[in-house]
This record gives C-alpha cells, sequence and structure tokens, in this order.
C-alpha cells in the first residue's frame, strides 16, 4: 500500500487496478478450474463478488482477461539518455530492454504463464486473439521508440525485430518461462554475430 500511494496514485487509481486484479485472478482461476468454454461472465463476476456491469467496465469479454496488460505489465524503464534518433543500434538496445522487461514480467510467476499458454494454445479463437495483440504490441513498442526519439522507420524496424526475438526465444526456450527471457536475450545477442 505505501509503495502505491508513493507512486502519487489517487485511491479511486488504487481501487480501479485491485478490482481488475480481482476480477483477473477470479477468471484465471476459473478457467483453470472448469475449463475456459464453461465458464461464463456471470461466473467470473460472482467469484469475484462484483456485478456483470463492473466486469464489462474492465474487459469486454472473457478473452480480454487473459490479455489483460495487468498481467506480467512492468513499467517501461526510463529513456536512454540521449535521442536515438535513426540509430538503429541504439533503438535495438531500447527495444531489447522493454522486450526482455515485459518477459520477465509475464514469466515472474512461472505457473500462471504455463497456464496461460496452455489455455491460449488449446483454444484457436483465443490463439488468433494472441496474435492481434502481439500485433498491438509492436505498435505499442514503436510508439514508445519514437517517443524517445527514434525516427518513424527505425522505430518500426526495432519494434519488428524485437518481436522476432521473443518469437525466436519462445521457439528456442521451447516456451519454458524459466529460460524464456534468457533465450529472448540470446536472439538479441545473435544480431550482432
Amino acid at each position: 500500500m505505501a509503495e502505491e500511494q508513493a507512486e502519487g496514485d489517487s485511491l479511486t487509481d488504487r481501487k480501479r487496478r485491485r478490482a481488475k486484479e480481482t476480477i483477473r485472478r477470479a477468471a484465471l482461476e476459473l478457467f483453470n478450474e472448469r475449463g475456459f468454454d464453461a465458464v461464463s461472465v456471470t461466473d467470473i463476476a460472482a467469484r469475484a463478488e462484483v456485478g456483470r456491469t463492473t466486469f464489462f467496465r474492465y474487459f469486454g469479454d472473457k478473452q480480454e482477461v487473459l490479455f489483460s496488460d495487468a498481467a506480467g505489465a512492468s513499467e517501461a524503464p526510463p529513456a536512454p539518455a540521449e535521442p536515438i534518433g535513426s540509430s538503429l543500434a541504439a533503438a535495438l538496445t531500447a527495444a531489447r530492454r522493454l522486450v526482455v522487461g515485459y518477459v520477465e514480467g509475464i514469466t515472474a510467476d512461472p505457473g500462471e504463464y504455463e497456464r496461460h499458454q496452455q489455455l491460449v494454445s488449446s483454444h484457436p479463437e483465443l490463439y488468433a486473439r494472441s496474435l492481434v495483440k502481439q500485433r498491438r504490441y509492436a505498435d505499442v513498442l514503436t510508439d514508445l521508440l519514437q517517443s524517445w526519439g527514434a525516427a518513424p522507420s527505425t522505430a518500426r524496424q526495432a519494434a519488428e525485430i524485437g518481436l522476432a526475438c521473443f518469437y525466436a526465444g519462445q521457439a528456442t526456450a521451447m516456451d519454458d518461462p524459466r529460460i524464456l527471457a534468457r533465450q529472448v536475450e540470446r536472439a538479441f545477442d545473435r544480431l550482432g554475430s
């Protein structure tokens, strides 16, 4: 609580964040207990002890719970000391910090990561949603690199390479959360070879 207040969040912001996380955890518990298809929004709301309206305030549907930014989201590292400009090397250095930091966040709880991946891989509609979300992450990464002074084409190229390093790391690690961040780092390392 002191950490949340130190960040300067208002009481309302903290309550919203807790409500969203409560709903997310309730949904994940139910998905693990019953399977994704057997769980309704009403079930999730009841487990989280909130109304359906509250559920829909935070999530568009039950699929969105699996892909909410609360899961593994971490704060972006500080901007580089110098604007990135057109330097692909500088943009890749920044992208590496962002991608590896993200991977460390989503794999902080290996069991939760494995349950999420199992659920996504066993439902084609969730897998498709996952791919759409990953494209969104490339856009977010591009925007962030541009905010750090990267030229638009440099930012996009670094973001796409960063996403490719994530995919390569995932494949090399066979999606093992205990080694995924290290394998993503190695994928970035191979760029310099």
